[in-house]
């Protein structure tokens, strides 16, 4: 798929996720090549557009080590129980060395998780990834 593909994906996604939840579930999703040991923004939504790349690397957290295990392929997906503040909740592969960064930047994973309409908000989530899995992001001109 290409960037724009991914964006609209996403935006779809969120929304799905949100009307089932009954509030905004992530408020940030961010989409992030780590091509040679780098960080670079490749589309961003969000509260933190100025702040987002300079805080990365201590937001990435309890996820920096499952980020870079090769096992990984896109379509997976990975949720920190833990995080708070603006330490992100979440990635999803979206092809090689390409991940979207799921954040909400007010309420851990956890207590996302305890709202029983989480169980319903995953199910857009987990249908967003397997267009993933079947279709990665390509960073070939569009």
């Amino acid at each position: 798929m290409t960037l724009s593909e991914a964006r609209k994906l996403i935006e779809d996604c969120a929304k799905q996720m949100n009307d089932r939840y009954g509030q905004v579930v992530f408020d940030e999703w961010a989409i992030v090549s780590l091509a040679q040991d780098q960080a670079r923004i490749l589309s961003y939504v969000g509260p933190r557009n100025d702040t987002f790349l300079k805080n990365f690397a201590n937001d990435l957290g309890t996820l920096r080590a499952e980020l870079v295990k090769p096992q990984y392929n896109a379509g997976d997906f990975e949720f920190a129980r833990h995080a708070t503040g603006t330490s992100f909740e979440g990635f999803v592969v979206m092809g090689k060395g390409i991940y979207l960064i799921c954040n909400n930047t007010k309420a851990s994973m956890n207590e996302i998780a305890q709202n029983p309409r989480w169980l319903n908000a995953q199910v857009p989530f987990a249908e967003f990834a397997e267009k993933v899995r079947a279709n990665p992001l390509s960073l070939t001109p569009e």
